[in-house]
């Protein structure tokens, strides 16, 4: 499997709307255990609100990695104002 990175950003004053879906996002990524290798939130200039996500995950394909990411209970619920997926080569590990 190769790895994928995901990044979506939030529809402005959307923050509600995350919070509220946070809980079966956590879950659906719980479920994607062990193939998510890092993930979290993208934050604002003040360092505390999310404003976004950011998750590598495996995959099979750049398709498959897109279809996974409309999965993402954040996405059925219309958080997002932009995603992507991109491909991704993992070369720092720490």
């Amino acid at each position: 499997m190769a790895l994928f990175v995901f990044q979506g950003l939030d529809k402005a004053g959307a923050l509600e709307l995350r919070m509220a879906t946070r809980p079966a996002h956590l879950a659906w990524i719980k479920d994607l255990e062990p193939r998510v290798k890092i993930g979290g939130p993208l934050l604002s200039d003040d360092g505390a609100t999310p404003v976004g996500s950011l998750l590598v995950v495996e995959a099979e394909s750049l398709e498959a990695a897109n279809m996974l990411f409309n999965e993402d209970p954040y996405a059925t619920a219309g958080l997002w104002q932009s995603t992507s997926v991109k491909p991704f080569n993992w070369l720092i590990r720490q």
